[in-house]
């Protein structure tokens, strides 16, 4: 059964960097779709980036377009967010998820398209 875990977040101040991870076990799919999202308390799980890596493909919510970085390791299939520049308003939990199948969508940062998440890593960003 497939299964991710997130990990790195942590309690930060503005401006600094942080870089979120999310290991898949039992998770092979070549064809398939990662992203991250976030959930702020009170608000709406937020897509954030997306890879398609049978294309070599990233996608971005504009805007975090420029701040955010996703990446995948094809070697040990760890997928990355590199945050840079933090703000206030990027205090949330964020999830990594993964499409179960073929990714249909590609560039699709809605959380509908995924069916397989992680826990979730809180980031808290302090002036």
């Amino acid at each position: 059964q497939a299964q991710l875990v997130a990990s790195g977040g942590g309690s930060v101040q503005t401006g600094e960097s942080l870089r979120l991870s999310c290991a898949a076990s039992g998770y092979s799919n070549n064809r398939g779709c990662m992203g991250w999202f976030r959930q702020a308390p009170g608000k709406a799980r937020e897509g954030l980036a997306s890879i398609y890596n049978y294309a070599a493909a990233s996608y971005y919510n504009p805007s975090v377009k420029g701040r955010f970085y996703i990446s995948h390791n094809n070697a040990n299939g760890v997928l990355y967010l590199q945050i840079n520049s933090l703000k206030l308003e990027d205090t949330a939990v964020y999830y990594c998820a993964a499409t179960s199948r073929t990714c249909t969508r590609p560039g699709s940062l809605s959380p509908d398209d995924y069916s397989v998440w992680g826990q979730g890593t809180q980031v808290t960003v302090s002036s």
